[in-house]
């Protein structure tokens, strides 16, 4: 069952990094203060690597990362306006 207007997951990691800064939380995950920014605001997505690096950080699973942008993903693009598809018959 897909969840309801599913939190970006940039949110999540917002309660992950707690009071620490982007930029010191960027430079303890190896990558730009920007890069985090950009998840953290909701304007990027959490790669598979990425999974990995927040995994390791925060003592968490890569699919628990890469689960919610999935779900969010998907829900934003069940949004979306598209034309119909129609089932594949077997030939």
């Amino acid at each position: 069952m897909r969840m309801f207007n599913p939190p970006h997951p940039g949110e999540v990691l917002r309660e992950y990094l707690g009071d620490r800064s982007v930029t010191e939380a960027a430079s303890h995950l190896g990558i730009t203060r920007a890069a985090l920014s950009r998840i953290l605001n909701g304007a990027a997505g959490i790669s598979a690597e990425m999974a990995l690096r927040f995994s390791e950080a925060f003592g968490t699973s890569p699919e628990l990362w890469i689960g919610m942008q999935s779900q969010y993903d998907l829900w934003r693009a069940s949004r979306k306006r598209r034309r119909k598809v129609t089932p594949l018959v077997a030939a």
